[in-house]
């Protein structure tokens, strides 16, 4: 298993390079930049820009200091703006190197987590993503457990009970929670329970009170179980379908096996048949789908909910970095989630083992 584990570490290495090389190749030929974002702020176009190298107004003052003379630069807002100043903000950028060499610095940076600065926002990319870690960390662990819990004794009841009411009601009412999608219940939940039309029960936004360092232990977590209660259940309740299918099927290929028949012949209950023989087997297909469950729920099915409830979390900073064009905290997410991806897999291919000991992967080629 040791020899194992070690090929798939080693074969991380290129596939974040494959990724890392790919989507900067991408942004070098998406249209717009920090450089031209710079250059619509002092042009009046974009108000909301701000960098962390100086204010609208400063950058004005210099820009005109500069001689204001006719640029002949390619950048879109660059009329009247001279050249040489426009060459300082690519130097402040570091648009003054090569595409090449810029893409293997920020290799070079990130081998020891240096993730480098924000270039809208005065702080370092690693601050801030170790202040919005919390917030995706709770969705979507909180979610995935959530969803499992539900999904997995769901989908062994309907299994056994196939054909039945009960597997045809909740099959009903699984598909239609499926087809909603997350962002329209919070919608309703904040109507319902956050001080909307009716009950103000739940808070609307953050995760913690403004009084959460006041609190002791136990009020702590009584705070956080507070807010993230309508967060969580607004992604949970159409994220269990597809898991609750899936457990249902596989225990039901299972059951129809000659190894159930034969334990059943030998006088075991259903319960022993069914928790002791089939479970281990038919999990292993669960298994395999919550590396991307839980990547689903921690990033991209994050977002919306992450808006909604005004949870500053890496799903939305991802968002709005790429719309900013802060490319250093774009990439710095790219590589965390490709990062933590990789090693969400690792770990369900290491389960597996530890669900039916007769998988070796020793023996398999990665």
């Amino acid at each position: 298993m040791a020899a194992y584990i070690l090929r798939r570490v080693l074969l991380m290495i290129p596939t974040i390079f494959g990724i890392l090389l790919i989507s900067f190749a991408i942004v070098q030929f998406a249209p717009g930049g920090p450089v031209e974002r710079v250059l619509a702020q002092l042009q009046g176009l974009d108000a909301g820009a701000t960098s962390r190298f100086g204010g609208g107004g400063d950058m004005g003052a210099n820009a005109q200091a500069s001689g204001g003379g006719e640029g002949s630069s390619a950048y879109r807002g660059s009329q009247g703006l001279d050249p040489k100043f426009i060459a300082e903000i690519e130097k402040q950028f570091g648009f003054d190197k090569p595409a090449y060499e810029r893409f293997f610095i920020m290799l070079k940076n990130y081998l020891s987590f240096d993730l480098g600065h924000s270039y809208f926002r005065d702080v370092p990319v690693l601050k801030l993503i170790k202040e919005r870690l919390p917030v995706s960390i709770s969705l979507g662990l909180w979610m995935t457990l959530l969803s499992y819990l539900i999904s997995i004794p769901l989908g062994i009841r309907k299994a056994v009970r196939d054909g039945s009411t009960f597997d045809t009601w909740t099959s009903a009412v699984v598909i239609v929670g499926y087809a909603i999608p997350s962002f329209l219940f919070a919608i309703l939940l904040m109507v319902l329970l956050a001080g909307g039309s009716f009950w103000n029960i739940f808070p609307s936004r953050g995760l913690y009170s403004d009084n959460f360092e006041q609190l002791s232990f136990f009020g702590k977590v009584l705070d956080y179980l507070w807010h993230i209660t309508l967060p969580v259940t607004a992604m949970a309740i159409g994220a269990f379908a597809t898991s609750t299918f899936l457990t249902k099927n596989s225990f039901l290929d299972e059951i129809k096996k000659q190894y159930v028949q034969t334990a059943r012949m030998k006088g075991l209950s259903e319960n022993q048949v069914l928790y002791g023989h089939v479970f281990r087997n038919a999990m292993l297909v669960v298994i395999s789908g919550f590396p991307s469950a839980f990547i689903h729920a921690f990033f991209t099915g994050a977002l919306l909910i992450e808006t909604i409830f005004s949870l500053e979390g890496l799903g939305l900073l991802s968002y709005t970095s790429i719309v900013d064009r802060d490319y250093p905290v774009v990439f710095a997410n790219l590589y965390i989630f490709s990062l933590l991806g990789l090693v969400v897999n690792l770990i369900s291919d290491l389960t597996y083992t530890w669900i039916d000991p007769r998988i070796d992967f020793e023996t398999r080629e990665v």
